[in-house]
Order: C-alpha cells, then structure tokens, then sequence
C-alpha cells in the first residue's frame, strides 16, 4: 500500500466544460482578474464580483464529473492505497464524481463566506451583494474563494500530507501558481506530473505522462488497481 497525494488543476475539469485563465475567449478574458478575483476589486464592486462568480458557478451546475474525476474517486474508494486528494479548483466535481475527502487549496464556488464574521454557509445559485450574512446580519457575503493576495486553505495538512507521500501526483496544474506550484520541491517521494503538455516545471518531476485528463489518469488509475 502507498500513500499517494495527488493534487489537481484546472485541466482535470477542462474536459468538463470548465475553463482555465488560459483559455482563450473564454470567461476569464472578459475580465480584469484585479477587478473579480482580488479583495480589492470586492471592496470596489461587489455586485461585478458577484455576477462574475454567479456566472462561474451556472457554469459549475451545468457541467458533470469526467473520466479523471470517477477515475479518481475510484482510485479512492476501491484500491487499497491511502490516498490524498488536493485540489485547486474551486468546483464540486471530485465530490459529485464521488471522492470523499477533498482538500480545497482555493476554497469552493458552492460556498459563501462572510467577509466581517467569517461564518461560511452553502451558497445559493444566485448571490447578491446585498445578501446579508444568516449569522450576523452584515451585507459582507462574498463567495468562499481564495482570491489573489490570500493564503491558500488547509496549507498545515497540505504539507504535511505530501511531505509524507510515497508518490506525488500533480495533474493538470499549469504548475505557475505558488503555493501550489512549490509541492512537487517539497515531495519526499516519487514525483509523477500527469498534463495536457509538459508544465514549464515538468523537469522536476521524476517522471510524466502527456495527454487529455480523460485518457492519461483512467489508464494510470488502472494501472495502480490492476482493473
């Protein structure tokens, strides 16, 4: 049995329909990330913050796990390997495909956070910027993300968890993101990126497979189940 920690980008959902900030014309062009993804631009506009991420998760509801996502929950649920599961999209995928414990780097569109009182709360479809907090009342509820200049979720456990690994997997990360883009440098074991092509940090890797999401971690997941 080994303890794997894979963590996983926005090229796992890709496939889903969910776009990275490098697809081009895709949503996130539309906008200056400053002014949708940053405390600031909250501060300045919350109803454009809102709309922005009401788009997002319409987009989120609308699409379904892939073949990386059941993969992966399967590699969870059916094999015998102690498994980590870290992510940095903010979707809900890995759940509904039916992983049990993910670990959500950048925190989650499917909640909100009360910017004064810190309580969170399952969001609802649609959020207004004069939604008021269910627990304090205060107008400040914005979705439960980590925006530019906050620190990443869970970052104690996350550490921990790789540090410890036999392999660490990281799939369909762009690999430019820190602290996400720094796991593989701490990684005590194997190290396997999985990518649509190699990152510009493939070179640290141990090892790496190229290809679709929906095709590369089926097989790999097979490989370590023998199924």
């Amino acid at each position: 049995m080994m303890h794997i920690a894979i963590l996983t980008g926005a090229g796992t959902s890709a496939e889903s329909g969910l776009g990275t900030f490098r697809d081009k014309d895709g949503l996130w062009t539309q906008y200056d990330l400053n002014d949708v993804a940053t405390p600031d631009g909250f501060a300045r506009d919350p109803a454009l913050v809102q709309g922005f991420y009401n788009a997002r998760r319409a987009n989120c509801i609308s699409a379904a796990p892939n073949a990386a996502h059941t993969a992966l929950a399967r590699l969870e649920l059916q094999s015998d390997h102690d498994i980590t599961l870290i992510t940095q999209n903010i979707d809900d995928l890995h759940e509904r495909a039916g992983s049990p414990d993910v670990i959500h780097m950048h925190g989650e569109l499917m909640r909100a956070l009360c910017a004064r009182c810190d309580a969170r709360w399952d969001a609802p479809p649609v959020m207004d910027a004069d939604d008021p907090c269910p627990h304090c009342g205060h107008n400040a509820t914005r979705p439960d993300v980590v925006w530019f200049g906050e620190i990443p979720y869970h970052m104690d456990r996350i550490l921990e968890q790789v540090r410890a690994a036999d392999l660490f997997v990281a799939i369909g990360t762009s690999a430019e993101v820190y602290p996400a883009a720094g796991l593989v440098e701490i990684a005590q074991g194997e190290t396997l990126e999985i990518n649509l092509e190699p990152s510009t940090r493939a070179h640290v890797f141990d090892s790496r497979r190229i290809g679709p999401a929906t095709q590369t971690v089926p097989a790999w997941v097979a490989e370590l189940t023998g199924a």
